[in-house]
């Protein structure tokens, strides 16, 4: 070390060698060998920036190799690393240096550690003299061990059973069994329950929603094509026309969806929401309560709820410290979304779907429901604001001061929104569907970004492709799989039957709609409307009934 104590290098075997030989050269008098003798030591060691580290929690294993990939016999100990790999330059600023470990070092604690657990293994399986013996002993032992675990045994029943329905659904339809053929109906029915179920319990299955709802959806349309009213076991022409027809429906949502979600992107890579937390300088929770409920309500009917929901629950870490007071706001966000997301054809999926649908358009959805969307979220606030306590804790937000925000990030934000909101109106002038206007609504952007970063190098974050990357195409897919799902029973009648059943064992229409409002809060509201749409059939019911 030096006078500040800074790491000048270290001296090792090596260095000794280099010093002998260079002594043995340099020195051809006594005189001389005895002034190399004398010389400090910094001048001989392996400098620093030479070094190679390794952090004080790093395991010997690790530092074996390390030293076996670099071919170095030491290795400095650091708090702190300068690089990602685990092995650096060291050391970092503000790293303490703990010691230097060598290859004798380690390879002396490992075998200590091995004759230690040898004498373990072999006190807990006496009469057994091998060491190999002893090893495989514990594996079988720890093995046991693991399969009384609650949670190793619920992955095995979840592995064995996949693997089982798997394995019984393939050769079912190999077989072309004539139960299919006479129960195809029930058997769509097991199979979208089953992949619902999945579906809801995704968490203790750990199965990925979209992978069940695409598999669903596959094994539902080849019952369908292959077993329902078809003897031949092929697909007609007629289920593959209907299979074009409801891809093309879904498709239709899919890439409103997918436009949606890359103009809000591209709005928030330029920092564009700043806009909105700009409007944030309240320091009473109470008022801030009511701030950040209105702005959620009017921004979700712009942007789309979900979208919002992730934006406020990440401003909300920055800005409520207190984690119970996190929740409270983020139910929220929560209620005040889906509030404002229902009173206008963009600002939720399901609005979107029903619209893109024509079972409503754009006029009298705003009129009709912007009151009790309005009247729902005031009385929900009013409930909920009573449960916050005022105190000093929003003084410790680390939500950055209000600053201006750069022209370029303005000019894609106002963009962004008109865009948005352009999309029903491009449509009612136009008469094409929904998604023509959003993907139309994107390529504006995109060309926006292009021209405002035209030959900018490392901006590429700030353009649509990277927007694009960043997308949540697993939710796209789950609501094709879905989707398409819901366009078997449609198509096969069981949803008509359903409605049927409902009418006649329901008194009236507004029942059966509270019914299935209390089912979406159960589950996903996607598949509940999709159901819906299905029937009720716009010939029957017309355009905003």
């Amino acid at each position: 070390f030096d006078d500040d104590d800074a790491l000048l290098g270290i001296f090792t075997e090596t260095d000794y060698i280099k010093f002998s030989t260079t002594r043995a050269k340099g020195a051809s008098t006594e005189v001389e060998s005895a002034e190399f003798i004398v010389s400090p030591v910094s001048e001989y060691v392996t400098p620093t920036d030479k070094l190679l580290g390794i952090a004080s929690t790093d395991t010997a294993n690790l530092a074996i190799a390390t030293m076996q990939q670099t071919g170095v016999r030491h290795l400095v100990v650091v708090d702190k690393l300068s690089s990602s790999n685990g092995i650096s330059i060291i050391p970092t600023e503000g790293s303490n240096v703990r010691g230097v470990i060598s290859m004798q070092d380690v390879m002396s604690l490992v075998q200590q550690d091995e004759r230690l657990s040898l004498e373990s293994l072999a006190k807990k399986f006496p009469g057994i003299e091998n060491p190999v013996t002893l090893i495989q002993e514990e594996q079988k032992s720890q093995a046991n061990a693991l399969a009384k675990n609650p949670e190793i045994v619920k992955e095995d029943i979840i592995r064995v059973g996949t693997a089982v329905l798997s394995v019984a659904s393939i050769g079912l339809f190999l077989s072309q069994s004539s139960w299919l053929h006479e129960n195809s109906q029930l058997a769509m029915i097991a199979i979208f329950v089953i992949g619902y179920i999945c579906i809801i319990f995704e968490e203790v299955f750990e199965f990925n929603k979209a992978a069940v709802a695409l598999l669903m959806n596959t094994g539902m349309w080849v019952t369908y094509a292959d077993f329902y009213q078809n003897e031949s076991g092929i697909a007609s022409e007629g289920v593959l026309e209907q299979l074009k027809e409801q891809l093309s429906d879904v498709a239709e949502i899919c890439f409103f969806l997918l436009a949606a979600s890359a103009i809000v992107e591209v709005v928030d890579a330029h920092q564009g929401f700043k806009v909105v937390t700009n409007l944030i300088t309240t320091k009473s929770k109470k008022a801030l309560f009511w701030v950040i409920g209105f702005l959620t309500f009017f921004l979700s009917a712009i942007l789309n709820n979900l979208t919002v929901t992730i934006v406020m629950v990440s401003l909300l870490r920055k800005l409520v410290p207190n984690d119970d007071d996190r929740r409270l706001f983020g139910a929220m966000v929560v209620v005040a979304a889906n509030a404002g997301g229902v009173w206008t054809p963009i600002g939720d999926v399901t609005t979107t779907m029903l619209w893109i649908n024509n079972n409503l358009s754009t006029g009298p959805t705003v009129t009709e429901l912007f009151l009790p969307s309005v009247v729902c979220l005031v009385g929900s606030l009013a409930f909920l604001v009573n449960q916050v306590e005022e105190d000093s804790s929003l003084s410790e937000s680390t939500l950055p001061e209000p600053s201006t925000l750069a022209p370029r990030g303005q000019v894609v934000f106002w963009a962004g929104i008109a865009s948005l909101l352009a999309v029903p109106v491009f449509s009612e002038l136009t008469g094409l569907p929904p998604y023509i206007a959003m993907l139309t609504g994107l390529g504006a952007i995109w060309t926006l970004t292009d021209l405002i970063h035209f030959g900018e190098e490392g901006e590429e974050d700030l353009k649509v492709p990277a927007a694009l990357s960043k997308l949540d195409t697993s939710g796209i897919l789950f609501f094709l799989g879905i989707l398409m799902s819901i366009g078997v029973l449609d198509r096969s009648g069981l949803l008509k039957d359903l409605a049927v059943f409902l009418n006649n064992n329901l008194p009236s229409q507004d029942i059966i709609a509270t019914v299935i409002g209390i089912a979406s809060a159960l589950i996903d509201n996607v598949p509940l409307v999709a159901a819906t749409m299905g029937m009720y059939d716009l010939a029957d019911y017309g355009t905003d009934d």
